[in-house]
């Protein structure tokens, strides 16, 4: 889909379709809605008297215009109540709107930019949200369909009346339109089966992404691994017959001051069966997206790289297969991580969280001086706060203050969970220093605090996304499937960071 801004008059667009807005509770619309209803002879004032038009969030009405103005239709979007309007209604509203009239064999349709007259969101914004919205909400996996579905619409025009605003609008298009491709990469390489994405295959796609950008690329096998004395990770990967990869992509925006970095981490087991702790079959096909965290940091420097904040990023994904073959780990064994610390696996199924600690020691080996990292950790975020929030764990609140905020912008919501100093009892390990599993109680705290233990004084945040990495129904800008969360937050973070 191609997205364009135009300066002029919505109502004068040749195209299939024009898109208005109403706020709930709004009898007299006003506005550029006001300026088509009155061309179309009050349809729309009469179709809200009768009930029919209501403004609430996600509602759509299609006027057919009989030829009275240029455009075919007209589509009045309900933006919701005024006061709780924001930059995710906009995008809501928008990935609804994509998938209404693609369904109805639109071509191109021409948008009012919601949100532009509001003096709390700023126009370039307001299109950001706009374009982010229309791509991910349009998002479809067609990768093994012998029949692909079609995508009609060709092209979107944001139409603004004021010329001075142009340029702020286009900008904010083309930084949604790129955030928006490296959400739909995130969603594309977790949606793929185990078999079409293994350690390499990611490797491979890591590979392409830095050969067409100013990225750099190491690529750490399992040598390199055993050189670096990266046992916790080593110990996951030895029930597979495929081999493990640690996929480090650099990104430096600021040269001059090597020491304004950060770190994002990413959980790459590309299927988890468990291991010796098996499974229930039942539902493990969806262990082909236990990678969603390695994903989600990949696709994000996509994003990073050409929105050039100036901040360096190191982004580290850990990827592995996690098997119950006859070399696997067992339960009882105990494993050395890289910076020392030796860890007794009670849990083969707790396997992230070991390959994390060699990440995350890695990182702060390279001089990471903050680290975020994003884990489809455990079940058990599912059951503390559903599938509509994300789990942050954090020994700094400076930092996981900043990743929330990002969240908040991107509108991917994120909770802010304890990390006490007495929930550490839970893993001490009676043979080892460590234990892999805390037992029943906090399993999202305890899974956290022991990534965080690698971390050292190093100001971390721990992102699970166990429950909002998919979604099992389609609605606004998510798509049945992968999410690609949080790849937005990841990216709103680093040019957050970049202006302070």
């Amino acid at each position: 889909m191609k997205l364009q801004v135009k300066n002029g008059d919505i109502a004068e667009q040749d195209v299939d379709a024009i898109v208005v807005n109403l706020f709930e509770g709004v009898s007299k619309p006003d506005g550029s809605t006001h300026s088509v209803d009155k061309l179309l002879n009050g349809a729309i004032t009469n179709l809200i008297e009768l009930g029919e038009i209501r403004g609430k969030s996600g509602e759509l009405t299609l006027i057919h215009t009989q030829g009275v103005i240029k455009p075919k239709r007209v589509v009045v979007a309900g933006l919701g109540l005024k006061e709780k309007f924001d930059q995710d209604v906009i995008r809501s509203v928008s990935g609804t709107i994509a998938r209404f009239l693609n369904s109805k064999q639109i071509n191109n349709y021409a948008t009012v930019l919601h949100g532009g007259g509001s003096k709390s969101i700023k126009s370039k914004y307001a299109a950001r949200s706009i374009a982010e919205g229309t791509l991910l909400g349009s998002y479809k996996f067609n990768g093994h369909k012998s029949k692909k579905s079609v995508q009609n619409i060709e092209n979107l025009i944001i139409v603004e009346k004021d010329q001075a605003k142009i340029d702020d609008i286009q900008l904010g298009v083309d930084q949604g339109s790129t955030i928006a491709s490296s959400v739909s990469l995130a969603r594309d390489l977790v949606n793929q089966p185990a078999n079409y994405m293994t350690p390499s295959h990611l490797a491979d796609i890591a590979t392409d992404i830095c050969d067409q950008t100013n990225l750099k690329l190491e690529v750490l096998d399992e040598n390199k691994m055993r050189e670096l004395k990266m046992g916790a990770l080593l110990g996951v990967a030895k029930g597979s017959v495929v081999p493990p990869k640690m996929i480090i992509i650099k990104y430096i925006g600021d040269p001059d001051n090597l020491d304004n970095n950060i770190g994002l981490i990413g959980k790459g087991i590309t299927f988890d069966s468990g291991g010796i702790s098996i499974k229930p079959s039942g539902g493990m096909a969806a262990m082909k997206g236990d990678m969603a965290g390695a994903a989600s940091v990949i696709s994000a420097m996509q994003a990073i790289d050409i929105l050039s904040p100036k901040i360096n990023v190191t982004a580290i994904a850990a990827a592995t297969e996690n098997m119950p073959g006859g070399n696997a780990q067992k339960p009882g064994d105990v494993v050395v991580a890289m910076n020392g610390t030796t860890i007794e696996v009670d849990n083969t199924d707790a396997e992230g969280r070991l390959v994390l600690s060699d990440a995350v020691s890695y990182a702060v080996q390279l001089g990471i001086k903050r680290i975020v990292d994003v884990a489809t950790l455990t079940g058990a975020i599912e059951i503390a706060l559903g599938k509509v929030t994300t789990g942050a764990f954090s020994n700094n609140s400076e930092l996981v203050n900043q990743v929330i905020e990002a969240g908040k912008n991107a509108g991917e919501k994120i909770w802010e969970l304890p990390t006490f100093d007495e929930y550490r009892e839970l893993y001490k390990s009676d043979v080892a220093d460590l234990k892999n599993v805390g037992g029943r109680q906090a399993g999202s705290i305890t899974g956290a605090m022991f990534i965080g233990e690698f971390a050292k004084d190093v100001p971390w945040v721990h992102l699970d996304i166990a429950s909002t990495s998919t979604s099992a129904k389609t609605f606004g800008l998510i798509t049945k499937g992968a999410t690609g969360t949080p790849v937005r937050t990841l990216v709103y973070l680093v040019l957050a960071l970049a202006k302070d």
